[in-house]
């Protein structure tokens, strides 16, 4: 890889990406026609409109990736704002909670990324969980309005935390300095979403053929032993597979992506749990098959460890 361009990485990246989804896509189509005969079908009409979110994702990530770094920074900021937008759409928020809405809209999100912009680690890695933390719930205490007052603060708390702070983590990518890996790092980005969402897709695909032992039925019935085997297993063999456009030698891509595919599978649960907490099925209606959120949720507590784990371990 280092003697491609980055504009000829990213179309090798992409033309690979294009070649997997339809490869799904053709595996999608092959169980709606064989296994529900053309007829609707709750499982596997719910994979073919997760294959047909991530072709769409896939176009809009691609054409960032081409733009270069802003683009990224930008597109990512765009995710965390929808995705912090259905979350918060749902919660249980009073007036008295208004000025902290906003403050958490249009200051703490865009400035956590102009930080990330700046490649200012030593604050935006604290900047949410611990300023913005302790400053918002002031806004809404001057309100006096103390109804459910633990519940509506941490919930907003929540909110910034999984669909900012971590979301960020992702183009803060860009900024981790390896050496004899200069400017290749958007590959990292394209490694870590590939592998979370390859092990996500794919854990759908194994719990649909051969799932039979659920693990949190009440949380997320979808979600089985079996499938969960099938899509780790299957996320560590891409991973290895993929290890040329990484720093990492294949055992480290290995056990790279099993760290990241487990808490990608992890995070999915919990905020499947969110989700039955509030009644609802999807995060939103903004792509197919539920909203933003829906898609990306793998990769929210994915991104962080993967981020820590490459500076740490891979950074000057």
């Amino acid at each position: 890889m280092s003697t491609l361009t980055h504009f000829q990485g990213t179309l090798l990246i992409s033309a690979g990406v294009i070649l997997l989804l339809v490869a799904v896509s053709a595996l999608g189509a092959w169980l709606k026609l064989s296994a529900a005969d053309g007829h609707p079908h709750p499982l596997i009409d719910n994979l073919n409109l997760r294959i047909q979110a991530w072709w769409m994702m896939t176009v809009t990530i691609g054409v960032a990736l081409l733009a270069g770094r802003t683009g990224v920074i930008v597109l990512f900021a765009f995710v965390s704002f929808t995705a912090l937008r259905e979350f918060l759409t749902i919660a249980p928020t009073r007036r008295g909670d208004h000025q902290a809405l906003v403050m958490a809209f249009f200051v703490v999100l865009p400035f956590q990324y102009f930080l990330i912009g700046l490649d200012w680690y030593g604050m935006y890695a604290v900047f949410i969980p611990v300023y913005a933390f302790l400053f918002l719930p002031i806004l809404s205490a001057v309100k006096a309005d103390a109804r459910n007052f633990m519940e509506r603060t941490g919930t907003i708390q929540w909110a910034l935390m999984v669909t900012v702070f971590c979301i960020s983590h992702i183009p803060a990518l860009l900024h981790v300095r390896i050496p004899g890996y200069e400017g290749r790092n958007v590959f990292l980005i394209v490694f870590l979403v590939l592998i979370v969402q390859s092990g996500d897709i794919l854990h759908h695909v194994c719990s649909r053929i051969c799932g039979r032992h659920q693990i949190a039925p009440q949380v997320s019935p979808n979600k089985t032993v079996e499938g969960f085997i099938g899509g780790i297993a299957a996320a560590v063999v891409l991973g290895m597979l993929l290890s040329w456009m990484t720093p990492f030698a294949v055992t480290e891509a290995a056990l790279v992506s099993l760290a990241t595919t487990l808490m990608g599978f992890f995070g999915g649960l919990v905020l499947s749990a969110m989700k039955r907490d509030r009644g609802i099925r999807d995060w939103g209606i903004g792509v197919e098959g539920g909203g933003m959120l829906d898609r990306v949720a793998s990769v929210c507590f994915a991104a962080p460890v993967y981020f820590h784990v490459v500076r740490h371990w891979w950074s000057v």
